[in-house]
């Protein structure tokens, strides 16, 4: 199993989407995927359950856990359970009432599962931020706070038995995104070509690099052996760059000026190399054109852009764009598995709108 934090310093990118459609298109590719909300705006699980099944799933979590138990599930969906979010798992810690409590993923197909995340996660902040520094010395009980994320998404995981995990934080760099990010294997990095996305490349570079050195050196020693803590490896897998739409107020020319940017202050902040070059793109996974008038269609389908139908309003040249957008995710995800040693199927399922 390898773990892949998307995250950006910025936030609008797309980060929420590219989780999404790349969780979708791994699971086509012949490899099952755990998706992981750990963006207490829990956007990613507003985008794979309804509202009713959110209603139900954060229905009464504190009851509910302290009972030892969950309600049945919502009739006819049997995807979720209440009281099985990111913030239910932590809330024995953040209370004070013991360690992590178990729950379950929500299926959302054969292959496929949400670790479901809540907005009562943003009360989790104060805790691990105060626990961080405690770990240092070795305090059992901040140890135990700092590896929350990392041990829930281990138990998940085998649970579900998933060959990868993604996993979506929101775009800071608080208490919340570090116990998430030292969780992560490695970390990929959705940007748009403008200066705020640079910005957040050169802020998030020598961030990552002093969270891994602080946790391998002086918290990981201290870590007892019964507690199961990540190595906080973080690798960068690369960049991919979101399109935007193009208007007559951003011409493309201030696009393709960022744009250049990008492979140095990725090279030198990110990767802290020694003698960057501008021309270096090698890091680039991909360049994502703008789907933003496919996300209407899938957002009312319940289904990800490139999986939309006529019978989902998805009429005339749509259809094209949609067969475009399938190539595209398909051609990203095979990358990103290449890139983490994940082999997929030599041959992916087509395009619903090939089989129409």
């Amino acid at each position: 199993m390898t773990s892949i934090a998307l995250f950006n310093n910025k936030g609008g990118v797309g980060k929420t989407t590219l989780t999404y459609h790349l969780a979708h298109m791994i699971r086509r590719l012949g490899l099952s995927v755990l998706a992981v909300d750990l963006d207490p705006q829990a956007n990613l699980t507003s985008m794979c359950l309804d509202e009713t099944e959110i209603e139900e799933l954060w229905e009464n979590p504190s009851e509910l856990i302290d009972q030892g138990a969950a309600k049945a599930g919502i009739p006819g969906t049997g995807r979720v359970r209440s009281g099985q979010t990111i913030a239910d798992a932590v809330r024995p810690i953040l209370e004070g009432v013991g360690d992590i409590a178990a729950v379950e993923p929500a299926e959302l197909q054969p292959g496929l599962w949400l670790l479901p995340g809540s907005l009562d996660l943003s009360r989790f902040e104060d805790k691990l931020s105060n626990e961080w520094s405690r770990a240092y010395a070795g305090d059992i009980a901040a140890i135990r706070t700092s590896t929350a994320f990392h041990r829930i998404i281990e138990q998940a995981t085998r649970t579900v038995g998933a060959d990868v995990v993604l996993v979506d934080v929101g775009p800071n760099l608080g208490a919340i995104n570090r116990a998430a990010l030292i969780s992560a294997d490695t970390v990929l990095m959705p940007l748009a070509a403008d200066l705020f996305s640079l910005k957040g490349l050169s802020n998030l570079g020598p961030t990552l690099r002093q969270w891994r050195a602080d946790w391998q050196q002086l918290v990981l020693p201290r870590v007892p052996a019964g507690i199961s803590a990540p190595r906080a490896e973080m690798r960068p897998l690369g960049y991919v760059i979101m399109q935007p739409e193009m208007r007559l107020d951003r011409p493309v020319k201030a696009y393709e000026r960022w744009l250049k940017r990008i492979p140095w202050v990725y090279s030198s902040a990110v990767l802290d190399e020694a003698e960057p070059t501008r021309e270096d793109d090698r890091h680039r996974i991909a360049t994502m054109r703008n789907y933003r008038s496919l996300m209407p269609l899938a957002h009312d389908a319940r289904k990800p852009m490139f999986d939309l139908r006529p019978a989902d309003g998805a009429l005339g040249s749509t259809q094209q764009y949609v067969k475009t957008c399938f190539r595209e995710f398909q051609t990203l995800s095979r990358e990103v598995l290449a890139r983490i040693g994940e082999p997929s199927e030599d041959a992916c399922p087509p395009s619903p709108t090939d089989r129409h």
